[in-house]
């Protein structure tokens, strides 16, 4: 049915923007800075901040989503998007384009999972391999994202990076009324308020104290990280307690442990940590280590993503003869090599040369790995597709920003920080091949839906 494919394009021309906006934004922080007469810390907090509050929204977007209408959603979050975007290019004042920013992450955060449970609902018994290819929409983002950025920046301004999500922006919401079906809602819920503050305090109050341990005066002593660690985890504690006895819980108990759901969220949080946040750290490790000129380093991250682009088309498609775990076990094998290779001397070729290679190899790891990893997590609760992926969302997010802030924290302390961060990437590396055994944990599927 042609009607689905439109739809289709619709929800993906979403995801990619707001993958766009989790890169574009770093190659204009220096225009930004100057501009708004802002400190590093103040104007780095603007890619920060999107950050976590796409940690937050995530599952809250898929529940309500699929309470409520994921339609309403996804159109809900096109417009707050689109009307933060807007703002934010008109922001004259570093504090004010932080809370902007904030706002911005919420409508991007909304769209992965209002989408999925989108393309899930019309696809039916072929949502896995529509689903799977949502795996080669983000890659394309950390393409066009720093390349974008940086013609904005060079000639016309750093506002033009969030001034060009407006025109988007309103194509969505008129084409989204117009062919995204109305979904089913679950009627007898009411929304778990209670929850839903507190899995907010918990993800905001470890967040914080994480991003705080990122700066370079910061030690893991200090009170500045202590408390917001411990608030963290009293509020998680009482979440899980609250989710076991809540008679309609925000996210059921079973979507965060067991043999499935525990599993899966586990691989999430480690992949998200050691492939996620890799993307962030490699150019700053050309950088430091080779010298690299900033252009040239930014590249680097697209070979990562033509890497991920060449072979996660043909994983979706087989998918139903290879299961999940087996795609699983060869993608993060691949993406941990890329990882040793990026952390090794170059041998035979330039820096650059060595450096995209490795880059190359992550990204097919990565491309390999990912849509099994997404229809894993997805088959275990089908009738609650947005809520799921909002879920997987939300632990792969929080791993990649635990793993750069972490990693932020030991270069700061360094004499060498391109050795120190090579280090790292080895560390990275181990995590990936010491979740194998956990690979064969994941509930296995094949054939048709």
């Amino acid at each position: 049915m042609p009607g689905r494919f439109v739809v289709f394009a619709i929800v993906s021309l979403a995801l990619l923007m707001a993958s766009v906006d989790q890169t574009i934004v770093a190659t204009a922080l220096p225009a930004l800075q100057h501009d708004l007469h802002a400190q590093v810390n103040w104007s780095s907090w603007t890619i920060t901040i999107y950050a976590l509050g796409q940690i937050l929204v995530m599952p809250l977007a898929g529940k309500i989503g699929d309470q409520y209408g994921r339609k309403r959603i996804f159109l809900g979050a096109a417009v707050l998007f689109t009307t933060a975007s807007l703002c934010c290019g008109f922001a004259n004042d570093i504090y004010l384009l932080i809370v902007l920013r904030a706002f911005q992450a919420i409508g991007g955060g909304a769209f992965m999972p209002s989408a999925t449970g989108i393309v899930a609902q019309i696809f039916g018994p072929n949502r896995d391999r529509a689903v799977g290819l949502f795996s080669s929409i983000f890659p394309i983002g950390g393409i066009v994202g720093p390349v974008l950025g940086g013609v904005f920046v060079t000639y016309w301004s750093w506002r033009g990076i969030f001034l060009v999500n407006v025109p988007i922006g309103i194509a969505l919401v008129v084409l989204g009324g117009v062919f995204i079906p109305v979904s089913a809602r679950k009627q007898g819920q009411r929304l778990d308020i209670l929850g839903v503050v507190l899995l907010g305090a918990t993800l905001l109050s470890a967040m914080f104290g994480i991003a705080y341990l990122g700066s370079g005066a910061s030690s893991p002593a200090d009170p500045a990280f202590l408390v917001p660690e411990c608030a963290a985890a009293v509020a998680l504690v009482l979440f899980v307690r609250h989710s076991a006895r809540a008679p309609s819980p925000f996210i059921s108990v079973r979507f965060l442990a067991g043999r499935g759901f525990g599993v899966m969220n586990l691989l999430n949080f480690l992949f998200g940590s050691a492939a996620l946040g890799f993307g962030a750290l490699v150019p700053l490790y050309a950088q430091e280590r080779y010298g690299l000129p900033t252009l040239a380093a930014g590249t680097l991250l697209s070979a990562r993503a033509v890497g991920m682009i060449a072979t996660a088309g043909l994983a979706v498609f087989l998918l139903r003869r290879t299961g999940y775990r087996w795609p699983m076990a060869v993608g993060f094998t691949l993406t941990a090599a890329g990882l040793f290779a990026t952390a090794s001397s170059p041998a035979g070729l330039s820096a650059y040369g060595w450096m995209a290679l490795a880059a190359g190899i992550c990204g097919v790891g990565m491309g390999i790995s990912t849509p099994a990893s997404n229809n894993a997590t997805l088959q275990l609760a089908p009738d609650q597709a947005a809520a799921v992926a909002g879920l997987r969302g939300m632990f792969r997010q929080a791993g990649s920003i635990t793993a750069v802030s972490i990693t932020a924290a030991i270069v700061a302390r360094s004499a060498d920080p391109g050795l120190a961060q090579a280090h790292v990437f080895l560390v990275f590396a181990g995590i990936l091949l010491c979740t194998l055994p956990l690979i064969l944990l994941v509930p296995e599927h094949r054939g048709r839906w």
